[in-house]
């Protein structure tokens, strides 16, 4: 037997979803008589009112990600602690899985999601679960990269900024010959650290015949393979847009014969689990795992007590953090 869902009860009780929802989840102002016939297609059609309380849904891109499930698991205790539950789901970025897990949430009467890094990242975003959460009045919040044509607030790290750090850090050791192992094109965070990273490159003086970039996936056999090209080039610092990414970068180098930091230098970024235990520890960019976590929690309650909010992208700047794996150029 097929599920019934939030449709089929708006569609027997001649109102919208967002009526349903608003009723299901007790949320906004509906009225008696409104209330009664809901409730009545409710039973008619058999659904069954599934108790979630304060339940969010975050969606990530993978928890495999050391930084994604990291990020997600400081989200959920934040938000615990004011009373809300959230349940995680893992769905490929720009899969079906994603609209799926929001379609079925919406009708369990879920109270709002939060999209960590997901299908908002991409240039070429499907509109789909987020057209059918604002169909439902059922609010969201988008973490690095807003979506265009929707309202929803979105908190960032500043990627510009992360890329500046980097660069700044190998130009001030001495390094000239830079590469940059970006991910994807089309990934908005990608594509905004390969901005800065070139733009930081040219504002110290330097050629972009001087800054190489190597696009690939973000993995450490992304970074090894990424290396070799960058090696090729005759770079002597690197920057990784991830610590996966990096380790690749440190594995290739060794392969080549070569010593970080000795020949080459390496800065990652995330700091999401413990570089400092590494050889040689990571010099990486710290992205503000704990600040947008907490930052989350006041948002998403403006949100669903339909207070206003401010729904300009709001940016958190990363911090430097230098450890072992960076040195001056050799001579």
């Amino acid at each position: 037997m097929a599920k019934v869902g939030i449709g089929d009860v708006a569609k027997a009780a001649g109102v919208s979803e967002a009526t349903v929802s608003r009723v299901i989840n007790n949320r906004g102002v509906v009225a008696p008589e409104t209330r009664r016939v809901v409730e009545d297609a409710m039973r008619a059609v058999g659904y069954s009112r599934v108790s979630l309380g304060n339940l969010v849904l975050l969606l990530t891109p993978g928890l495999e990600d050391p930084f994604f499930a990291k990020l997600a698991d400081r989200m959920s205790a934040a938000l615990g602690l004011q009373g809300y539950r959230a349940v995680i789901a893992s769905a490929p970025v720009g899969g079906t899985q994603e609209l799926d897990y929001v379609s079925a949430m919406a009708d369990a009467g879920v109270l709002a999601t939060v999209f960590i890094s997901a299908s908002n990242t991409l240039a070429d975003v499907d509109p789909a679960a987020y057209r059918l959460l604002a169909q439902r009045r059922i609010p969201f919040i988008c973490i690095d990269g807003p979506v265009a044509g929707t309202n929803a607030p979105t908190l960032s790290t500043n990627d510009l900024l992360a890329a500046e750090l980097a660069v700044d850090h190998l130009w001030n050791l001495g390094h000239r010959r830079l590469g940059l192992i970006a991910g994807p094109i089309g990934n908005r965070p990608s594509d905004l650290r390969v901005q800065g990273f070139l733009a930081t490159v040219e504002a110290r003086g330097g050629s972009r015949d001087d800054a190489v970039v190597i696009r690939h996936e973000y993995s450490i056999e992304g970074g090894t393979s990424a290396t070799g090209k960058l090696l090729e080039a005759g770079v002597t610092g690197i920057v990784a847009a991830s610590d996966e990414m990096a380790l690749g970068a440190i594995r290739a180098v060794r392969r080549a014969g070569l010593e970080v930091p000795r020949d080459v230098s390496v800065v990652g970024y995330d700091d999401a689990f413990p570089l400092e235990f590494l050889d040689p520890p990571l010099t990486t960019v710290r992205q503000p795992m704990e600040r947008l976590a907490q930052a989350v929690v006041p948002v998403l309650t403006r949100l669903v007590q339909g207070r206003p909010v401010d729904t300009s992208e709001l940016l958190f700047d990363p911090e430097l953090i230098v450890r072992g794996s960076t040195a001056p150029p050799p001579p």
